[in-house]
């Protein structure tokens, strides 16, 4: 080695040569898209990329669009075997109750008779990061349900969020390559708050809308038993005789619709990244179930057209004000799951299973997603046969002439594997529509075949201005919170101006909040002039009850056990989960001599996993130390908002921290008005006129 080295003193080391030689064989394989024309992988120019083929603008998207056809395919083949989004997520088992008979809408069965139940599978999940990130990230939550029916298996495949992005399903590659992270660095992990995104979303208008909920707190929730779930797109219910209604799909959470703050938010990630999924497995297991009311959005086929939004576009939402939600049914997730890997990873859902009485539209983001979950499920789960998979298979029999593939499970009998056929008697046979056989909804489709969006797609505005005005003053703060620090993280400056010019489309004040924020020009536009809100979509008017609310007591020598044993019963009697957390684990002393015990220490969980604290005080050994952790809880309590609870004895404490006595605030006086007081305030579950940086 040392000959080399000297015969090579003033040459070139033989590894660096051959380091040199895989450098230029990596070069001929670097490709720089910058300034180039887009074509095809088989080099036919590309004429457009922002529509799919349609019959008409209006019409159904085509098969023979081979460019749609290869970009999805690309783009569903691209993680390997880690769902591409959606990848981290956690699920149940459960139930769904019918309330209300359906027959008029559709002659979908297990819609039919009320008190009739249906077995399903729920999975919640985080759309941008992968499956080794944390649940709390701002980002848009999956909310999927499999219906386990007599008739087959239907899947309601959903978000968090009602509307989406995009309009057409030939975007959506582009969109996660925008938010996933950034190809040169691989940063950042499950975030927005870069460049690439902010560029799509300046560069796609169409996205405004859904962006305002992505920057509001409906993109942070508490947990998934306190977010509402949407199907997104607009379905057909048919009825038996082949009436249909378009239908939008609710998922209502029984404890309201809650957030995280922000601040909150990101603690939380770093003390427990699986927060939102133990939180889903702890409730189950302690028989706090999550439940659900499904609501329907109905409008007759005759009333298309007569809103100032079209009922198609998958960035619009129905308002409840003009289109009420009706509930018709309840969702129980009554059952953890086994095995993780075999139930949540393997559970295939996808749009298109459907049965009769339920169909489409033609929604161009919805036509693509029929096609694009199918085509991943053969990469992702091995092949065509993985509706054999245990979570996958519907709870009646199943018959057809598909054979063989990879990892076939089931071993058919005879020698027939097609159709028609005399050898096994014509079987298995078509069962025609009016005996239950699946029919397609008869709709008439004419047009030119043609890449374009409908016109009546085309404002990008009107609705995210309608949700700024819905906002609560609290909310309207939260958003350009949010939007100055995502788009405070952007790099390029030309970026933060374009998003900033964009917004003021929506609303100038907040354009001009996020430009200060940011450190670019106020833009100049004329804002959508929409003045009409709509209450529903505030959080500020939804459901609030302490059931399973989670409430951290600390607690040390001395302390009174009458009224932390009063109270820990009322908080339990009121279905509020008690911690009680000290020093070290085990029995702490009261001053009466009874002992409580402590199942948790102040160093080995964080005051941001509870939803309140109550001071209970008392001495330890080192009492600097002791106060210190106090001091922290009440801390971290008041700055996010959060209700918190003082005995008689814990109320020195208010003194040495940022506590301001009022609202969210309650001091032992008397012991019956203490408990109701805490009670009442733990159901507010946050004090938004709180002024926490006094």
């Amino acid at each position: 080695m040392k000959g080399d080295c000297v015969n090579n003193l003033n040459g070139e080391h033989p590894n660096r040569k051959n380091q040199n030689a895989k450098e230029r064989q990596l070069d001929e394989y670097r490709v720089n898209n910058f300034g180039t024309q887009m074509t095809t992988n088989q080099s036919t120019k590309v004429s457009g990329d922002e529509n799919s083929l349609k019959a008409d603008v209006r019409g159904p998207s085509l098969l023979e669009d081979f460019h749609l056809r290869e970009k999805i395919t690309h783009f569903d083949h691209e993680r390997i075997p880690e769902r591409v989004v959606h990848a981290r997520g956690y699920a149940a088992h459960g139930e769904f109750v019918l309330h209300k008979c359906m027959k008029k809408y559709t002659s979908a069965k297990f819609l039919q008779d009320v008190g009739k139940k249906t077995p399903l599978f729920t999975r919640f999940s985080n759309v941008a990061g992968s499956k080794g990130s944390f649940d709390t990230a701002r980002d848009v939550r999956g909310f999927a349900v499999k219906f386990y029916t007599e008739e087959g298996n239907y899947d309601l495949v959903g978000n968090n969020i009602p509307i989406f992005f995009i309009q057409d399903a030939i975007k959506f590659p582009d969109l996660i390559h925008a938010t996933k992270p950034e190809p040169h660095n691989e940063i950042p992990q499950a975030a927005t708050a870069h460049d690439t995104f902010w560029d799509f979303v300046a560069n796609n208008q169409e996205s405004a809308h859904m962006i305002m909920w992505l920057m509001s707190d409906r993109s942070i929730p508490t947990n998934f038993r306190k977010m509402e779930g949407f199907g997104v797109h607009t379905f057909r219910l048919v009825n038996d005789d082949g009436v249909a209604h378009f239908v939008k799909f609710h998922w209502k959470p029984k404890l309201g619709m809650h957030s995280l703050v922000w601040d909150e938010a990101q603690k939380i990630s770093g003390a427990d990244p699986d927060f939102q999924r133990r939180d889903l497995w702890e409730s189950i297991k302690a028989g706090n179930f999550a439940e659900y009311d499904l609501g329907v959005q109905l409008i007759r086929e005759e009333d298309e057209f007569m809103f100032d939004f079209d009922i198609l576009d998958a960035t619009k939402l129905w308002p409840e004000e003009i289109v009420p939600v009706e509930l018709i049914g309840t969702m129980t997730l009554n059952r953890n799951i086994d095995n993780v890997f075999a139930e949540t990873e393997q559970v295939a859902f996808h749009p298109g299973n459907v049965v009769p009485g339920i169909d489409f539209t033609n929604d161009p983001l919805l036509q693509g997603r029929l096609f694009s979950y199918l085509d991943t499920q053969l990469l992702r789960l091995g092949g065509p046969n993985f509706a054999e998979i245990p979570i996958n298979r519907p709870v009646c029999p199943f018959h057809n002439n598909q054979r063989d593939g990879f990892s076939r499970q089931r071993i058919d009998v005879g020698q027939v594997s097609y159709h028609k056929n005399s050898l096994a008697d014509n079987t298995p046979s078509p069962t025609p529509v009016e005996k239950g056989g699946y029919g397609h909804y008869q709709e008439k489709v004419e047009g030119h075949v043609i890449r374009a969006n409908s016109p009546s797609f085309e404002d990008h505005f009107s609705q995210a201005r309608l949700f700024w005005n819905s906002m609560a003053p609290y909310e309207k703060q939260h958003i350009i919170d949010a939007f100055s620090f995502e788009v405070g993280k952007v790099q390029s400056q030309s970026v933060r101006q374009q998003v900033v010019d964009m917004f003021c489309h929506v609303d100038s004040g907040l354009s001009e909040a996020i430009a200060t924020a940011v450190g670019v020009k106020r833009a100049q536009c004329t804002p959508s002039d929409v003045t009409a809100s709509s209450p529903a979509l505030s959080m500020k008017n939804i459901i609030f009850v302490p059931e399973t609310l989670k409430v951290a007591i600390l607690l040390g020598k001395g302390f009174d056990s009458a009224v932390i044993g009063n109270t820990v019963r009322s908080l339990r009697n009121a279905g509020v989960t008690v911690d009680i957390v000290s020093t070290t684990l085990g029995p702490v002393q009261s001053a009466s001599g009874r002992t409580a015990t402590a199942n948790q220490t102040f160093i080995t969980v964080s005051p941001v996993l509870y939803d309140s604290i109550l001071a209970g005080g008392g001495t330890s050994e080192n009492q600097a130390e002791f106060d210190s952790h106090l001091q922290n809880y009440i801390e971290e309590a008041w700055k996010h908002y959060k209700p918190i609870a003082f005995t008689l004895n814990g109320s020195r404490y208010i003194s040495k921290t940022s506590v301001q006595e009022g609202p969210g605030i309650i001091v032992e006086k008397n012991e019956r008005d203490f408990n109701n007081a805490y009670i009442n305030a733990l159901a507010k579950q946050r004090f938004w006129d709180r002024n926490i940086f006094e």
